[in-house]
């Protein structure tokens, strides 16, 4: 084959490719997942999660825990983490402890179920949310 007629056929063949021919038309990527769902879609029900800065600006009832006698006693100070599970209505359904003295953890935890937030929204819907909450312990006068 001369260097004229090799041309002529990469060209040719180039050619079919843009006109699409099925000889080599290449699969194309599904743009849409089978379900008919967003492929952001989140498994329903599935809580975000959510910083505790964002979820503090949630909150429209806080209860604020009593300070522990013996704690007091001891001149014990901290703060507890709590991991929270914060329903769509904005209740607490679950809470573990992070870290705290032990102490001061079972008045933090007392008081946290009591809080209430608003629900937070992802795409204008209410969803569940995992964040951490931080309750300090501190004593006043010297």
């Amino acid at each position: 084959m001369t260097g004229t007629r090799k041309q002529a056929a990469a060209l040719a063949v180039l050619i079919a490719m843009r006109a699409g021919s099925p000889a080599f038309s290449q699969p194309q990527p599904q743009t849409s997942p089978p379900t008919g769902q967003s492929e952001f879609a989140l498994p329903q029900d599935a809580p975000v999660h959510v910083e505790q800065g964002v979820t503090r600006g949630l909150l429209i009832k806080r209860v604020n825990p009593k300070y522990p006698s013996k704690a007091r006693e001891d001149r014990i100070q901290g703060t507890v983490v709590l991991r929270a599970l914060i329903s769509k209505d904005g209740d607490i359904t679950d809470l573990s402890v992070v870290s705290g003295d032990p102490l001061l953890v079972k008045s933090a935890t007392k008081a946290v179920k009591q809080w209430k937030y608003r629900p937070y929204l992802l795409a204008g819907k209410p969803v569940a949310v995992n964040t951490e909450i931080v309750v300090s312990f501190t004593l006043s006068g010297g």
